[in-house]
């Protein structure tokens, strides 16, 4: 079973960035793929980003796409995501998230395990 703890999360203005990232345990990191998932106040989780596990390939909701970047260092069995050009739209409470299999993808029943996950906040 996979452990994932995610930090860097806080409060940013609108127009700024923050990097989370996603420590993760138990399983060879290097073998699967990740994914971020966010939850805002009164909404259904949704799919954020995803990378495949050698980092090769990437993939963005629309509404993320061209502002945040999914990225992950192997050697350090960590995931991260660069959020740039933050918008109020983005408060929530972000998630990383471990498929049961090689690859998740952006269907949320595909992944097994999930962080604690991390706060953003970002103000107008």
């Amino acid at each position: 079973q996979v452990q994932l703890v995610e930090s860097g999360g806080g409060l940013v203005q609108a127009g700024g960035s923050l990097r989370l990232s996603c420590a993760a345990s138990g399983r060879t990191f290097s073998s699967y793929g990740m994914g971020w998932f966010r939850q805002a106040p009164g909404k259904e989780r949704e799919f954020v980003a995803t990378i495949t596990w050698s980092g090769g390939s990437t993939y963005y909701a629309d509404s993320v796409k061209g502002r945040f970047t999914i990225s992950r260092d192997n050697a350090k069995n960590t995931v991260y995501l660069q959020m740039n050009s933050l918008k109020p739209e983005d408060t929530a409470v972000y998630y990383c998230a471990a498929p049961e299999r090689y690859y998740g993808g952006t269907a949320q029943s595909k992944y097994n395990a999930w962080g604690q996950g991390t706060q953003v906040t970002v103000s107008s």
